[in-house]
């Protein structure tokens, strides 16, 4: 999901309970005693609630979910959500509804990925009852890349998904109990997908691109900036040549060439310039397998 297409064909594409990072709507009192509002150390805290940090998990390829739940437990006190996906990377994997539920079961926040590619209407239906049924409620649509083997299904796109499940909660009487993403490319954002709650913003290596980006458009919901954590130059050289939108600068690329883990480096000083920043709600994390480095630094970081 991480080097997912985004916005492929102008439908939107790929990539942001109680829990320990989960926005809170009556936040504790980090003043100390007679300290105003205003406090300097007050605000830095409460930026710190508000800042969430939504971690993408490497979905299980096998019918065993032990991975996944070790990424899970290493990233609970640092994760506001755990973002599922879909059929990673045109692979089937076990279902993000699934493993949403599982999350919620562990007691974490969950949003269940859902593209369009792999499903026609009465399957997507089918998807929105189970989720339905299991208490999952946060989703993000995407139309999912080109699958390894068989054909994509021409029956859904982004948009029609947004539609869909606003229409299909109204039937169920759950008006108001879902709450929709999207994707999108550092580009305008058309009307149509402003209708979603949320936007992951696409993974970029450049707090300037997304600060001007992020002054182009006017949403009302949370905006999540993407960030990727480059495990090695490997990856970034074959991320740069399979996914072009998503290339790594040259520069960056030199660093994991002279030091392999400077990838979690490079991550965690994105996240704190775009969280100093202001501009954004928080980030939609891809930790690649470097989910527990990125645990223990961003548990002193933030």
């Amino acid at each position: 999901m991480g080097w997912e297409p985004w916005d492929q064909a102008g439908h939107g594409g790929h990539a942001a309970g109680p829990h320990a990072r989960c926005t809170v709507t009556d936040p504790p009192d980090f003043r100390r005693p007679g300290a105003p509002s205003d406090d300097p150390a007050y605000r830095w805290e409460m930026d710190k609630q508000a800042f969430e940090i939504i971690c993408e998990v490497e979905p299980a390829t096998r019918p065993d979910m032990m991975h996944v739940r070790h990424q899970i437990g290493a990233l609970s006190e640092v994760a506001s959500a755990f973002l599922i996906p879909d059929n990673h990377i045109g692979r089937a994997t076990v279902s993000s509804i699934a493993v949403a539920h599982e999350v919620r079961l562990m007691g974490g926040r969950s949003i269940a990925c859902i593209n369009a590619r792999d499903r026609n209407v009465l399957g997507f239906q089918r998807d929105l009852l189970t989720a339905a049924a299991y208490g999952v409620d946060e989703f993000l649509f995407v139309y999912g890349d080109r699958p390894e083997s068989g054909a994509r299904s021409d029956d859904l796109t982004v948009r029609s998904m947004i539609t869909e499940a606003r229409s299909f909660a109204r039937r169920m009487e759950r008006v108001g109990s879902f709450r929709l993403g999207a994707a999108t490319g550092l580009r305008p954002v058309p009307s149509w997908k402003k209708e979603a709650d949320f936007l992951l913003a696409q993974v970029t290596y450049s707090t300037d691109a997304l600060l001007e980006w992020r002054s182009s458009i006017e949403f009302e919901g949370p905006v999540y900036a993407g960030v990727m954590v480059l495990p090695s130059p490997t990856m970034a050289r074959k991320l740069s040549t399979d996914v072009p939108q998503l290339a790594v600068p040259e520069s960056i690329i030199g660093q994991l060439d002279r030091d392999r883990g400077s990838g979690v480096d490079i991550a965690c000083d994105l996240i704190s310039e775009i969280f100093e920043s202001g501009a954004f709600d928080g980030v939609h994390l891809i930790p690649v397998n470097r989910y527990r480095e990125m645990a223990a630094r961003l548990e002193s970081l933030l």
